[in-house]
């Protein structure tokens, strides 16, 4: 089994923090039968991948043994933004035959939160996604591992995100609401509901909350002081 260090997260403000435990309790909700949730966006750059990061973390503070799988094997941001080594072995290499699930299965600085990272570019992602091998990963994991968040392609530009939702127990859209139309989020929905995988829901992310908003400047300043910096608080 490999060790990894993962870059110093950026501690979330108030509302953050508040809205990831949020998340938290509303899949623990979803039911004992989901455990394997794969994250999708629309299109790059909306944070999934952070946002699938901050959920692990969230849950693996719990107690609950947590493992992230990135199976964004085209283009992975996790291993560039957290200085990983890129000697580390991967789920391309599993997949590839190459190494078996204990070569690739990684440590992580956070307790009770576990990795496999994308591995080298294959070519042929969707192929090997859709394999009898990567099922059985998941099967296999599933027995070790409470919760398993799989990091997933923007579903809005190639298929694999389709094809991981086939072994998955349930599906979140990551979405940026300034940056996706009305049209192309729903022709992203209907792929989704194509998958026959049950959707999760929809994961807003870079939402500008008002700063002087009753909510937030209440809940800010009469919560902030007590459990730590609100949005009113700064």
């Amino acid at each position: 089994m490999q060790n990894i260090i993962i870059g110093k997260l950026k501690k979330p403000n108030y509302s953050s923090e508040e809205a990831y435990k949020s998340l938290r309790t509303n899949l623990q909700f979803c039911g004992k039968d989901v455990r394997v949730i794969a994250i999708t966006s629309c299109i790059p750059n909306e944070g999934k991948s952070s946002v699938t990061i901050n959920i692990a973390r969230s849950m693996a503070e719990t107690g609950k043994r947590i493992l992230v799988i990135d199976a964004d094997m085209r283009k992975s941001v996790l291993v560039g933004r957290h200085r990983i080594s890129k000697g580390i072995n991967g789920l391309s290499h599993f997949l590839s035959g190459y190494r078996e699930i204990e070569d690739v299965l990684c440590v992580t600085n956070v307790t009770n939160l576990y990795m496999i990272l994308a591995g080298p570019v294959p070519p042929n992602p969707s192929e090997l996604l859709g394999s009898k091998r990567f099922r059985n990963l998941i099967m296999a994991c599933k027995e070790k591992f409470d919760y398993i968040f799989i990091d997933t392609p923007p579903l809005g530009s190639v298929i694999d995100s389709a094809v991981v939702a086939q072994v998955s127990d349930g599906m979140c859209l990551v979405m940026t609401p300034s940056e996706i139309s009305y049209r192309f989020a729903q022709n992203v929905k209907e792929q989704m509901e194509k998958t026959n995988c049950r959707i999760l829901g929809v994961i807003l992310n870079k939402v500008q909350l008002k700063k002087n908003g009753y909510y937030g400047k209440y809940y800010g300043r009469y919560y902030g002081k007590y459990y730590g910096k609100g949005e009113g608080n700064k």
